[in-house]
């Protein structure tokens, strides 16, 4: 894939229509397209965070074990960030993403995805309603598993 067809993929994702296109650029030519078949573990809780994956195609299953085996946190299919919250907490992954079907990705480095934040507040700030969407939800589906 060309680095061009790269920016094209990037202007789809609603995070990185601001950005402009010499910045998509250098984004991809940064970053590295990785692939991912149905079943195999992107990471797992624990891992430490070192970086973001941007879904280009398929689906994803983010997950953590529960008292009676693992628990499905979200589905997360293309334009999906994932990985962040370790990055942005310092912190080892928080839980464990795995193909759901063949995934094609991006993969951000922590340094590349940090950076990124710096110069783009826009997409500080849409990575903030993502996470709190996300927390949202998480929380809907623990009140509805205690009823």
């Amino acid at each position: 894939m060309t680095l061009d067809t790269e920016v094209s993929s990037l202007r789809q994702v609603p995070l990185f229509r601001g950005v402009e296109p010499s910045r998509l650029k250098l984004l991809a030519f940064t970053s590295e397209r990785v692939h991912f078949e149905a079943g195999q573990g992107l990471f797992a809780r624990g891992d430490a965070a070192d970086a973001a994956y941007l879904i280009l195609e398929g689906e994803a299953e983010v997950s953590i074990d529960g008292p009676q085996g693992p628990f499905r946190l979200a589905l997360l299919g293309a334009n999906a960030l994932l990985g962040e919250m370790g990055i942005l907490a310092d912190q080892p992954r928080s839980a464990t993403v795995a193909a759901l079907s063949p995934i094609t990705a991006l993969r951000i480095d922590r340094t590349v995805f940090l950076e990124l934040l710096a110069q783009f507040p826009q997409i500080g700030i849409a990575v903030m309603r993502e996470l709190a969407l996300r927390l949202e939800q998480t929380n809907q589906q623990l009140a509805q598993s205690r009823g």
